[in-house]
């Protein structure tokens, strides 16, 4: 029964990834459609093969970092609790997005989400690199995704929205900024050494 846990932690993130094309899938083909969005945008059908891709891979890696640490003992709070955190933050996004169509919120929302999974990347690097490096596909689409909720919010404003729309513009260029910075000095490609 040594594979029960690897299974386990490796289709927990398609729970949310379920509940997120129930909820998107009649949005997309209404809703969605009415918004302005950038010609660069995935076709719908690439998303359901990314996110089972990188569910798998995210679930993979947090079952590698869960047996390196023994289990859920106090060692694995750090790292898993960042991966939990940033899970929590994955399964929120779309209902905000396609369930109450807050472009805004959205944004703040998958912001939050790229640096948690940042976060989680850099507490899973020490404990096992593969399992970091696994994670890997998935900021870069987040990156992408950011990108494509920003487009969606600023070319789609709601009239309440247009006053915040350059104070959002700032805070997000300050977070990156911030991320930039402190983020820097970490090198994923290089050793490091074994404690």
């Amino acid at each position: 029964m040594s594979w029960l846990p690897m299974l386990g932690l490796t289709a927990l993130p398609h729970l949310g990834g379920l509940y997120g094309g129930y909820v998107t899938r009649k949005q997309v083909k209404t809703w969605y459609t009415t918004l302005n969005k950038p010609s660069w945008r995935p076709p719908n059908a690439a998303f359901p093969v990314v996110w089972t891709t990188l569910y798998t891979g995210m679930g993979y890696g947090s079952y590698l970092v869960w047996k390196e640490c023994g289990g859920f003992t106090e060692d694995a709070v750090v790292p898993l609790g960042f991966y939990g955190l940033q899970l929590a933050l994955n399964w929120a996004w779309t209902p905000i997005f396609f369930g109450a169509h807050k472009l805004k919120m959205a944004l703040i929302e998958i912001v939050m989400l790229t640096g948690a999974v940042g976060a989680t990347m850099v507490s899973w690097y020490p404990v096992n690199r593969t399992a970091s490096l696994l994670l890997t596909p998935y900021l870069a689409w987040l990156c992408l995704a950011t990108s494509l909720n920003y487009c969606i919010w600023r070319d789609n404003p709601d009239a309440d929205e247009k006053e915040e729309n350059l104070l959002v513009n700032l805070g997000l260029f300050a977070a990156g900024v911030w991320v930039a910075r402190n983020l820097s000095d970490f090198d994923l490609m290089s050793p490091q050494p074994i404690t």
